[in-house]
C-alpha cells in the first residue's frame, strides 16, 4: 500500500467514524432512545431527548460575549477546513493514470500517443511468455511525463528471481523502449511464486 492509499483510508475511516457518531447521537435523541429503554446517558452528554438543542442559548450568549474576534476566528476555521476537504477531493478526482503516453523516437512523432493500456497489456503478454513464468500484470500510473510501470509476476515453483528479471529487462521493457522511444520509467517489480498443486497418489 502506498503512503498515499494509507492516507487516503486513514482520512476516509476517520471521517466515517465521526460522521457515524454524530448520526447515532442525532438518531437516539430524535427517537428518544434512551427513555424508551431506560438508558442513562453520561453525565453532560449532549442531544439526550428529542427536545434538546445542540447550542442552547445560554452557550451562544457565553461564546459571544468573548469578544469580536470570536465569529472571525470561527468563519476562518470553517473556511480552512472547507478550503482543505476541497483540495483533498481534486486529489482524489485527479487522474492515477497517465491515460496516454506520447509516443517518441527520432525525431520525436508530434500528435501521436500511445494509450497505457495497450503499453501494459503488451509488456504483460510478452513478460507472460517468459520463461518460468505464470502470470503476469502491468499497471502504468502517474502522469505522462513521470509515468511508473508496476509489474507483478507470478513464477513457477522452478522460477529463478535474478534469472526472470534480467530476462524481463532484456525482454519486455527492452521492447516497449525500443517501441515508444519513451526512457525507461521508475519500475517496480513484485515477485510471487505459485503454489504447488497437491499430487494425488492411488
Amino acid at each position: 500500500m502506498s503512503p498515499r492509499s494509507a492516507l487516503n483510508r486513514s482520512l476516509l475511516a476517520l471521517a466515517g467514524l465521526v460522521l457515524l457518531g454524530g448520526g447515532l447521537l442525532i438518531l437516539f435523541a430524535g427517537l428518544d432512545l434512551y427513555r424508551r429503554h431506560d438508558l442513562v446517558p453520561p453525565a453532560g452528554w449532549p442531544l439526550t431527548t428529542p427536545v434538546d438543542v445542540l447550542l442552547g442559548s445560554a452557550d451562544r450568549a457565553r461564546w459571544s460575549s468573548q469578544g469580536w474576534w470570536w465569529w472571525p476566528a470561527v468563519i476562518a476555521a470553517l473556511a480552512l477546513t472547507a478550503l482543505l476537504a476541497l483540495g483533498w477531493l481534486l486529489a482524489q478526482l485527479s487522474r492515477r493514470r497517465p491515460g496516454f503516453l506520447p509516443v517518441g523516437g527520432t525525431p520525436p512523432q508530434e500528435g501521436v500517443e500511445l494509450r497505457d493500456r495497450a503499453l501494459s497489456d503488451a509488456i504483460a503478454a510478452e513478460a507472460g511468455a517468459l520463461p518460468d513464468v505464470d502470470d503476469a500484470a502491468v499497471r502504468i500510473t502517474g502522469r505522462p511525463a513521470r509515468h511508473r510501470t508496476r509489474i507483478r509476476l507470478t513464477l513457477t515453483p522452478a522460477g529463478t528471481p535474478g534469472a526472470t528479471l534480467a530476462a524481463l529487462c532484456d525482454g519486455p521493457l527492452s521492447t516497449a523502449r525500443r517501441s515508444t522511444g519513451l526512457p525507461d520509467p521508475p519500475t517496480e517489480v513484485r515477485l510471487e511464486v505459485s503454489r504447488h498443486r497437491p499430487h494425488r497418489v492411488e
